[in-house]
């Protein structure tokens, strides 16, 4: 099949590869001529595991092409996906300005009939507004061509994002047109071949389906996190607490892992923008809006531990922090706990020490206001550190030289944000070890 895809990012990047690992011609496009340079010439901007050689192959093979130009997608494709941000906007909703833009330019543009799909996350009721956008085009050119909008939300998980999309847990498409739904099944077909997860349905359930799936998901992780505080302060151990609940097929394991809160560039965007499209329909989303309330909460919870232990006054104190990514396996840092952690020491006056596997150069944009001392492994960055934070669970960190560790810094305050570790064995260590969820 003939693919073409409208953005470069994210969703955009890895749709293109795989689909054109598939067999199918695909063009993606993107304004950014520098970005698509790069692209031609395998160099990837983001860091996630398998893209890079999927990318490389696919160019190699010519099954999968770059440009800045829409009309090399436009001309050949059957089927054009648009996957452009949608940054949230200053009362919280999602920015449907880039969405609409690349509407009105395939109103402009196309010659021939088409079937768009709505790939990034757009509130409800966003298929109409492209619609709408596409056909007044149209109707300034005096044409009768005609097209489809279908909704196909992403439900990627940053780290594991070419498994989740070559081996789906279901694929979610919205379409009023039978005809568009099942060109869209046969594109998919691929993908599903070993079980169908294909689900078909009308288009405003396919776009509040992704925001539901994050707000749940959200949801387990603010559950699981305020847990955690209830049980320290009781004298409980969310560790156990977590292991006795989790083994109920009801609720399962995963996302109840506590943490010092959620981030990235899907959970606190939808969480919002879902209660905004709530509110905007005048309904009043009391348990989501909860879920955030703790989330922005949570994210706060290790400098707590930090000044329980150094005091208000971190002037002269030496914070090493292993991890600033918001999860492993990606460099993504939108939203990341870690920035609020280190905002809050700096201002604090202590001095911090970062280290990352893949972030760094990420880190260093959204941190540039402050002063950050940055180290290329996980044990210079200890040199004469007072304090170390756990603050993301890359698997470098599980089964460090504890010795080495300790040898490195001045002080034995080990702040696990992650809960990586079982507390006996590192306190036997010779570490005063804090963890989330357990009075220390």
């Amino acid at each position: 099949m003939k693919i073409g895809i409208i953005g470069s990012g994210y969703v955009g990047l890895v749709a293109a590869a795989c689909f054109a690992e598939m067999g199918n011609n695909v063009v993606c496009i993107d304004i950014d001529q520098s970005k698509i340079n790069k692209l031609q010439s395998g160099i990837i901007p983001i860091y996630e595991p398998g893209l890079s050689a999927l990318v490389k192959g696919n160019l190699a093979k010519g099954s999968l092409k770059f440009s800045i130009d829409i009309n090399d997608a436009l001309s050949v494709a059957e089927v054009v996906f648009i996957a452009v941000g949608t940054p949230m906007g200053d009362d919280g909703s999602a920015d449907l300005k880039y969405v609409l833009q690349v509407a009105q330019s395939i109103g402009e543009n196309m010659l021939h009939h088409l079937v768009i799909v709505d790939k990034s996350t757009v509130p409800v009721g966003t298929a109409d507004k492209v619609k709408e956008k596409i056909q007044l085009a149209l109707d300034s050119r005096d044409s009768d061509l005609i097209f489809n909008v279908v909704s196909n939300p992403e439900f990627l998980k940053e780290g594991a994002a070419i498994k989740d999309f070559m081996h789906p847990d279901r694929v979610v498409v919205g379409a009023d047109d039978e005809k568009a739904m099942q060109l869209m099944r046969n594109l998919y077909a691929p993908f599903t071949l070993s079980n169908d997860r294909f689900i078909g349905m009308d288009i405003r359930s396919a776009e509040m389906t992704k925001y539901a799936a994050n707000a749940m998901l959200a949801t387990k992780i603010s559950f699981i996190n305020e847990i955690a505080n209830i049980c320290e302060s009781v004298g409980a151990d969310v560790n156990q607490v977590r292991t006795g609940i989790g083994s109920d097929k009801r609720i399962g394991y995963q996302f109840i892992y506590p943490g010092c809160g959620y981030g990235g560039s899907c959970f606190p965007k939808d969480v919002q923008a879902l209660i905004n499209i709530a509110n905007d329909h005048g309904y009043s989303p009391e348990l989501i809006s909860s879920v955030e309330r703790v989330n922005e909460s949570q994210k706060q919870v290790l400098f707590s531990k930090l000044v329980s232990q150094c005091g208000d006054d971190l002037k002269g104190v030496k914070i090493a922090i292993w991890g600033l990514s918001f999860k492993p396996e990606t460099d993504d840092m939108r939203e990341a706990p870690s920035i609020n952690l280190i905002h809050s020491i700096v201002k604090a006056g202590g001095e911090v020490s970062v280290y990352d596997p893949k972030a760094m150069d990420e880190a260093k944009f959204y941190l540039k206001n402050i002063k950050v001392n940055y180290f290329n492994d996980k044990y210079s960055v200890l040199e004469g550190a007072d304090v170390l934070i756990l603050v993301t669970e890359w698997k470098e960190f599980r089964s460090p030289d504890f010795e080495l560790v300790k040898s490195k810094m001045n002080g034995n305050l080990f702040i696990d944000g992650r809960n990586q570790f079982k507390k006996d064995f590192i306190i036997n260590k010779g570490f005063q070890y804090l963890q989330i969820g357990v009075k220390a």
